[in-house]
């Protein structure tokens, strides 16, 4: 296994990380679940990745039972905050209040002290943006996350919010993960740029277009 640093970062990752999208806590049965987390250790990979929003928290207990057999230090953990989590008004986006509870409640599903990479799974249109980064600065200063990254967000957003964190003195953006693969490019367009340009680096989702560049759905059939 090759590993590579987490954009400026002095964090090393596998350049294969395994995830649990639509898979983990409800189609995928824990036992098959656990033997590709277990398989994947086995290789090198040392990059997992999970959301509280997949399964509504059941994926990242899957995740966390299935990593706690190993040494914390050996591998690197990632979830996400943004998503539906409830029926409450606040039980959703990236104000302060669901950025804290969230992270709080992902420690306590997945059984560890710390999040090693804690992104914004979309951007909120209806939050301040320092509100949206102070929250997660404290939770870094705190030590229960250790680098933050986003997800899908605009190349202007991640601009942004580069810029009003140098200004506040704030813990900065260090990795996005976007939809990428052979299918889906637009990020080569603006995004890679801006990232490059601010020390982000990417972490790619659904490289094989959700099973599309394997081959295995055929021409006709069902």
């Amino acid at each position: 296994m090759e590993y590579r640093r987490l954009g400026n970062t002095g964090l090393k990752v596998s350049e294969i990380s395994l995830g649990s999208w639509l898979t983990y806590g409800g189609y995928v049965e824990e036992q098959n679940a656990t033997s590709s987390i277990d398989k994947a250790y086995e290789l090198g990979i040392n990059f997992f990745d999970t959301a509280n929003v997949y399964m509504r928290g059941e994926a990242e207990k899957v995740v966390g039972k299935a990593l706690s057999k190993y040494e914390r230090s050996s591998y690197v953990l990632a979830t996400k905050v943004f998503g539906k989590m409830g029926d409450g008004p606040n039980d959703a986006g990236l104000s302060r209040k669901h950025i804290i509870e969230q992270c709080h409640a992902s420690l306590k599903r997945i059984g560890t002290d710390y999040i090693d990479i804690y992104y914004c799974h979309r951007f909120h249109n209806e939050t301040p943006l320092e509100e949206t980064l102070r929250a997660l600065d404290d939770l870094v200063r705190q030590g229960k996350v250790l680098y933050v990254g986003v997800s899908e967000w605009t190349p202007e957003q991640i601009s942004e919010a580069v810029h009003l964190a140098d200004k506040k003195l704030l813990d900065r953006i260090v990795v996005n993960q976007p939809n990428y693969s052979m299918l889906h490019r637009n990020i080569e367009k603006e995004i890679i740029p801006v990232s490059k340009k601010h020390g982000i680096g990417q972490v790619v989702f659904s490289p094989l277009a959700q099973g599309v560049l394997t081959g295995k759905y055929k021409k006709g059939e069902a």
